[in-house]
């Protein structure tokens, strides 16, 4: 019996939304992928300068990740706010706000500078650095701290232009700062021989440099439009209330990152090895659903600033629809590889029995991977961010109490997964429930 036309999934392409889904889900997913290759481009430099400065490079590019994690919301609010009045038609509105968020941007970076410089020895003693790493990681943690400014305008400007439904430009400025990165990294370490800090010179010189193609690029539209350059207090005050809500997202993220890691550390040898390497996988195929999630900021803010609420929710099933096809593509990918993946990581056989276990688990959560992330980016889009607070607070509380079950029940990645997939699960129902009613279908320029 053929299924109701409500229900059937079209081919790729073959739905009116999804070229506009493409358009932007493609180039975001660049996007998504070269932002690591700013590490590993250090990591290989660095690596020829020995283990110790290797083992610093990776504890200060923790802290520096932990930081930028932490600030997110100034890609992800300023993506929805630009939106909304792309969709009302007016430009000079979206420059403006998205220009408020980066002078947040801006703001927040100079803090984090001020507050870190005195504090790089502790940052790096809490991260657990032994006497031969610590010297190497506060050098590359003082002089990259200098480049966080940088690197939050970088997300704001992100922000304005998928706003601003331009999901190209993100991508060939990473492209091209990380291509930058690679030649100063190769110059400063291996042919003038600045050591570690050469390598942290180069990082900041390349987000310096992407940062100012956001400003060049975002100034340009603003004289276009009439828009003015200058941080207005409306601005400001809306780019934080939103930032606030998100931020407590974002936290509550990390926390299951954490506390997942250290679960994991307790377990045992073979489970403190093969835990990250499955996480790893889990984050490497998170960036394709991250990608339609970011089209579904765009997408969703574009038709509730037209006032569109109808076109906001059948985007939002295409994409739905887009999320379940590649979870189901993924768990077969994962499934196929399982196999084969460990030897690529380790020849020790109780590693290799711990990993082949988790793989299983993240196979199974690929497909409802897919529909989380992608009803959180349409969230996200609609300015519903005190729902996502609660909502990924109240999956954090279900995944703690479940973690540590795992360890106390010595049930292994087995168990430390299980608990992550209730975690997915908390999360489904919560965004879909709210994805089926009304209440996050607010029309507008401005979400009231």
């Amino acid at each position: 019996m053929p299924l109701p036309t409500a229900w059937r999934i079209r081919p790729p392409l073959r739905h009116p939304h999804d070229r506009e889904i493409w358009r932007l889900a493609v180039p975001a997913f660049g996007a998504l992928v070269a932002e690591p290759l700013f590490l590993l481009a250090d990591s290989a430099i660095v690596g020829r300068l020995g283990p110790a400065p290797l083992g610093g490079l990776g504890v200060a590019g923790q802290a520096l990740a932990a930081l930028v994690y932490v600030f997110v919301f100034l890609a992800y609010g300023t993506t929805a706010a630009v939106a909304r009045r792309v969709g009302a038609d007016d430009l000079r509105a979206a420059l403006r706000q998205g220009i408020d968020g980066m002078w947040l941007a801006l703001a927040l970076g100079g803090a984090i500078v001020a507050a870190g410089l005195p504090l790089t020895g502790r940052i790096v003693a809490a991260f657990g650095a032994n006497a031969e790493v610590a010297p190497h990681a506060e050098t590359y943690l003082r002089i990259s701290l200098l480049g966080i400014p940088a690197m939050l305008v970088i997300l704001a400007g992100t922000g304005v232009l998928r706003g601003l439904q331009d999901a190209r430009t993100p991508l060939y400025v990473s492209v091209g700062s990380f291509a930058l990165n690679l030649v100063l990294n190769a110059v400063f370490v291996l042919v003038l021989g600045w050591g570690i800090a050469g390598s942290a010179w180069g990082t900041v010189i390349a987000q310096t440099g992407g940062a100012a193609v956001y400003a060049a690029v975002v100034l340009r539209g603003a004289r276009r439009h009439g828009a003015s350059v200058r941080p207005s207090r409306a601005g400001l005050h809306a780019a934080v209330s939103s930032g606030v809500h998100l931020l407590i997202r974002t936290l509550a993220l990390r926390l299951v990152l954490i506390a997942g890691t250290a679960v994991a550390a307790r377990m045992g040898t073979d489970e403190t090895a093969a835990y990250p390497v499955s996480f790893q996988i889990w984050t490497l195929l998170a960036f394709t659903h991250d990608a339609i999630a970011i089209a579904g900021q765009a997408i969703t803010g574009r038709y509730l600033g037209a006032g569109d609420a109808a076109g906001a929710r059948a985007a939002t099933r295409r994409m739905v629809e887009w999320g379940v096809l590649s979870g189901l593509f993924f768990a077969v990918a994962v499934l196929a590889a399982r196999p084969y993946l460990p030897a690529l990581f380790t020849s020790d056989e109780g590693v290799r029995s711990a990993l082949l276990a988790a793989l299983l688990a993240v196979a199974a959560l690929q497909p409802v991977a897919g529909v989380v992330f992608v009803l959180d980016g349409v969230l996200i889009g609609a300015g519903d961010m005190r729902y996502l607070a609660a909502t990924t607070a109240l999956a954090t509380a279900v995944f703690l109490p479940a973690a540590l079950a795992a360890y106390r029940l010595e049930t292994g990645l087995t168990g430390l997964w299980t608990a992550l997939g209730l975690w997915m699960l908390t999360r489904l129902v919560t965004l879909g429930l709210r994805a089926r009613g009304e209440a996050w279908l607010v029309t507008g320029a401005v979400r009231g």
